[in-house]
């Protein structure tokens, strides 16, 4: 893995040439404000936060970091009914924004939100990355079932190393409200079986990075979903599990900044 660049690094030096009436012009841009929109997972929010913080310091790209609705005691509107319709109203924000060249990086579920999102094919996004993302089915290789766990069962199979997860807050022993949000959208399932299939409509840069340790969707369902996307890079991190962004984020932000995305 290469050396982590200085900050506000992360785009290299693009020349460009313009026509503007008569004249020609060439120039050579050095923004660095490239955006992204960061999807966090069935953990809720506060598993992004951190990592929104690291990669808009490291960078000083643009940094969007929503709370899905229904998340977090967030409201909800009736027509958000699957992931499809998330996606569609994430796009509806970047068109609000009027942002482009976009990247959109989620984890877990946000991570099929981000695949959701670049099969829309919306000009704003230039590329995805699939942090450990779930959705697919993949024969021989189930995504682990957490929906009747408590956060404390999820805990080992999120990590690598359990002691680097956040201390739980203290309060209820059945399932957290972010994870019945969760379903509210993927299903009891968690997946989509029509979802592989359509990766391979993708047509933007993908980069699929996936922690060797992961406990609820293991290594070989990532390498199936890279598998699924003709225009995909896959990175495996060791040491690593579900939440790469908590549990190694550096390294997370190194396997991104490698293939300039």
């Amino acid at each position: 893995m290469t050396t982590l660049p200085a900050a506000g690094s992360l785009r290299p030096t693009r020349t460009e040439t313009r026509t503007l009436g008569p004249a020609e012009v060439t120039y050579e841009d050095r923004d660095r404000t490239r955006p992204f929109l960061l999807l966090h997972g069935g953990g809720g929010v506060a598993t992004m936060t951190g990592f929104a913080d690291l990669l808009a310091e490291r960078t000083h790209s643009r940094v969007l970091l929503p709370t899905h609705p229904g998340f977090a005691g967030t409201p909800k509107a009736g027509h958000l009914t699957g992931v499809p319709d998330l996606a569609r109203l994430y796009v509806g924000l970047l068109d609000e924004l009027g942002l482009t060249d976009v990247t959109v990086l989620g984890n877990s579920f946000g991570g099929w939100l981000a695949a959701e999102i670049a099969l829309l094919k919306s000009p704003r996004v230039s590329g995805a990355v699939i942090v450990d993302g779930i959705g697919i089915e993949v024969d021989g290789h189930p995504l682990t079932d957490i929906s009747g766990m408590t956060p404390s069962e999820i805990r080992p199979l999120s990590f690598h190393d359990p002691a680097k997860a956040p201390v739980p807050a203290a309060g209820g022993t059945g399932p957290s409200p972010d994870v019945r949000a969760l379903i509210g959208y993927t299903g009891p399932t968690m997946a989509d079986p029509t979802l592989a299939g359509r990766l391979g409509e993708l047509d933007v840069p993908v980069h699929v990075i996936w922690g060797e340790s992961d406990g609820i969707a293991g290594p070989a369902y990532g390498k199936a979903y890279a598998a699924a996307i003709p225009t995909s890079t896959f990175t495996l991190l060791p040491r690593t599990g579900h939440l790469p962004q908590v549990e190694t984020p550096e390294e997370l932000l190194g396997a991104l900044l490698d293939l300039g995305r």
